[in-house]
């Protein structure tokens, strides 16, 4: 079979990471994170930064890395009022459903991000950083940093989300709740979601931990439904 050279290089990579601890494997896609207040109003924290020691256009990496030297970072606003939803296109299961983000729809949801975006930045140009920083690649000097409407449609242009889409079957106990507190979805017998989709909003960090929370507490009822 063949083989690419970039197979190879991720295999030879993998090796020196497992007997050296050195090599590409060795550095995380995001090797620094923050939580910050986008704005000094905020109660909390509703900002995340993750912070890349390397320079791309895309930090899903989807379009590689660059050759330049360089670092990036992406900021996500945690608590969006923006609200999409979903829904079904026939009463064919095996086609997609319709899905409507509505990314940005709240005019807040661009004031956070907007601030956000400047707050990072403001981070960066401190002289901490006066060693290592060169010239700002994104969003470069077509983009007036002082110009609201220009940060804002530069948001628009480039903005995307980050893999934590939750409330798509949201638990409660309201008309637009799909399952109840055991997670059983409504008018349907023996079903159950345990996923992200269950919470109502979302929370201010990653959701990973959560689910697995979920998933624990959703055995442990599976279990006590099993024994009773």
């Amino acid at each position: 079979m063949h083989r690419s050279a970039s197979f190879l290089r991720t295999q030879l990579s993998g090796l020196q990471y497992l007997l050296l601890g050195t090599g590409d494997a060795a550095n995380p896609p995001s090797s620094g994170g923050a939580f910050i207040k986008s704005s000094p109003e905020k109660d909390i924290p509703d900002t995340q930064i993750h912070y890349a020691s390397y320079q791309t256009s895309d930090l899903h990496g989807r379009d590689g890395i660059d050759s330049n030297h360089g670092f990036s970072a992406v900021i996500c606003i945690l608590r969006p009022q923006s609200r999409g939803h979903i829904e079904l296109k026939s009463a064919d299961p095996s086609e997609a459903p319709l899905m409507y983000p509505n990314y940005l729809s709240e005019e807040q949801d661009v004031i956070d991000t907007r601030n956000a975006f400047r707050e990072s930045r403001r981070v960066f140009l401190q002289p901490a950083f006066d060693e290592y920083r060169g010239e700002e690649s994104k969003p470069g000097p077509e983009v007036n940093i002082d110009n609201d409407d220009e940060v804002d449609q530069w948001i628009r242009d480039t903005g995307e989300t980050l893999y934590h889409p939750v409330g798509t079957c949201k638990m409660g106990d309201d008309d637009m709740a799909v399952v109840d507190d055991h997670l059983k979805v409504k008018g349907v017998e023996n079903l159950r979601v345990i996923d992200a989709s269950i919470m109502p909003t979302l929370i201010g960090g990653n959701t990973n931990a959560p689910s697995i929370m979920i998933a624990e507490k959703a055995a442990d009822l599976i279990n006590q439904a099993s024994a009773s």
